[in-house]
């Protein structure tokens, strides 16, 4: 009976001792997997930081330009909805012009009225050259009367000379002698309302002068009162014609917060158009990362949203100061407890190929990047 049981032993004691066997051996294949699985994981990450620099602090960044209204006034017309793609040149909403339109008519009333001053003052400068035509006519008619009259007065004087000596020897009567002083002191009388005449003419000529001067001076007050009622003018129109907001670029509004009939005023932001033209990425890098960063390398982009595609682009840019700096109040490291913190540098990358991905690119976006170093 023994003798039948004793191979039985035999062999479950051989199958014991196997199975312990396995039983160690098995945390050794565990630990020889995972030590493996290690070691192949750290081969790849090491070989893969050696030839890729990377970080997912970056963003898909667009233009978004504010429409800002330049006059005040209520809002007659909106031509727009929530997130509606526009136009450049396309008019977003209008303001209530009447106000404008009656300032365009006054200004141009204004430039009339300006310009009549000066045909008027024009028409005075006119008026005195005539007059100091006829001045200067009379002035020559005046000169040539005053020199036949010092001809004349010269005879009267040479005849009344002659009659004295005749009557003094006998050979005329006295009545001739008399009529020879009369006609001597008639001439010399004419002489003098001749030089009286012509000192009145010449009176009168700086006159004219003075007026001339005063209508030139009106002339040029009015050119200056002219250009100045112009520019008003063009400052009416120009305000008349901000009445209209115009899209300035082609892109996409967000929300509408407008109402016909509200009240704006100067400056007063309306909405913002992002421009769906051009993307770019800008990526944050550690300041311990720029030493194998150059323009020009190659980038993959990951995008969170669609991490399906593969998209690659080029380093095009690096900014000039790291982004704290930048920041509306930058952090002074000159007072109290100093605590380095490493800096992140902005660079901007751009894409190798937007078409196929533009429709799915969206300011602000998050982005994974690799840049290829080697």
């Amino acid at each position: 009976m023994f003798t039948i049981f004793t191979p039985l032993i035999m062999i479950m004691i051989q199958q014991e001792i196997s199975t312990k066997k396995k039983k160690k051996i098995i945390p050794f294949i565990i630990v020889g997997i995972i030590f493996i699985t290690g070691g192949f994981y750290a081969y790849n990450t090491i070989m893969h930081n050696m030839h890729f620099e990377e970080t997912d602090n970056a963003q898909v960044e667009t233009n978004a330009i504010p429409v800002l209204t330049r006059v005040a006034g209520y809002i007659d017309s909106i031509n727009l909805s929530d997130y509606q793609n526009v136009l450049a040149n396309q008019i977003a909403l209008t303001i209530d012009d009447a106000e404008f339109k009656i300032a365009v008519q006054q200004a141009e009333a204004d430039l009339l009225l300006a310009k009549a001053d000066y045909s008027a003052a024009l028409a005075d400068v006119k008026n005195s050259n005539s007059q100091i035509n006829n001045i200067q006519a009379n002035t020559g008619v005046a000169q040539a009367n005053a020199a036949i009259q010092q001809e004349r007065l010269n005879k009267a004087n040479i005849d009344l000379q002659r009659d004295e000596a005749l009557y003094a020897a006998g050979a005329i009567t006295k009545k001739q002698l008399e009529d020879s002083k009369a006609n001597y002191i008639i001439a010399s009388k004419q002489l003098q309302a001749n030089d009286k005449q012509i000192s009145q003419i010449s009176t009168q000529t700086g006159t004219a002068n003075a007026q001339i001067e005063k209508s030139k001076s009106s002339i040029e007050k009015a050119n200056a009162l002219i250009a100045i009622r112009q520019a008003g003018l063009e400052t009416a129109k120009l305000k008349l014609s901000y009445t209209k907001i115009i899209m300035p670029i082609n892109g996409r509004i967000g929300k509408i917060n407008l109402q016909k009939g509200q009240y704006i005023q100067p400056g007063q932001p309306l909405f913002s158009i992002v421009n769906n033209q051009r993307y770019w990425v800008v990526a944050n890098f550690k300041e311990t990362q720029l030493a194998r960063l150059k323009i020009g390398q190659t980038v993959n982009v990951k995008m969170d949203g669609y991490p399906n595609n593969d998209i690659t682009g080029k380093i095009v840019e690096f900014s000039d100061a790291t982004g704290a700096k930048t920041t509306l109040l930058p952090a002074d490291n000159a007072s109290g407890n100093f605590v380095k913190v490493t800096q992140r540098i902005p660079v901007k990358i751009e894409f190798d190929n937007i078409a196929p991905i533009k429709e799915i690119l969206k300011s602000g976006l998050s982005v994974s990047i690799e840049v290829k170093v080697k």
